[in-house]
C-alpha cells in the first residue's frame, strides 16, 4: 500500500508494532526493510527527514488484520 502524509510518526510505529506479520517498508531501490525493527524504524526516519518531505511510502504487510490497522490509522490520522 501507499503511504502518503503520515503527521503522526510516533503513532504510526505503534500501530506498526502492534501488526502480528511482518510489516516491510520498501526504499525507492527496491530494497524491504522490517518495520517491526527499531533499527529499521531509525533508518527510516532519517531517511524520511533527510530532506524534510515525505512524499510516498510503500509499506507491505502481510496479515489481513494488520493491513486493516494500517489503513484505519491512514484514514483516522
Amino acid at each position: 500500500m501507499k503511504v502518503k502524509n503520515i503527521t503522526n510518526i510516533e503513532k504510526f510505529f505503534k500501530v506498526v508494532d502492534s501488526c502480528a506479520g511482518k510489516v516491510e517498508l520498501v526504499t525507492g531501490e527496491g530494497d524491504r526493510l522490517n518495520l517491526k525493527s527499531k533499527l529499521s524504524q531509525y533508518v527510516s526516519l532519517a531517511n524520511i527527514f533527510s530532506d524534510g518531505t515525505i512524499e510516498e511510502l510503500e509499506v507491505i504487510a502481510y496479515e489481513p488484520e494488520d493491513i486493516t490497522k494500517l489503513v484505519d490509522f491512514m484514514m483516522n490520522d
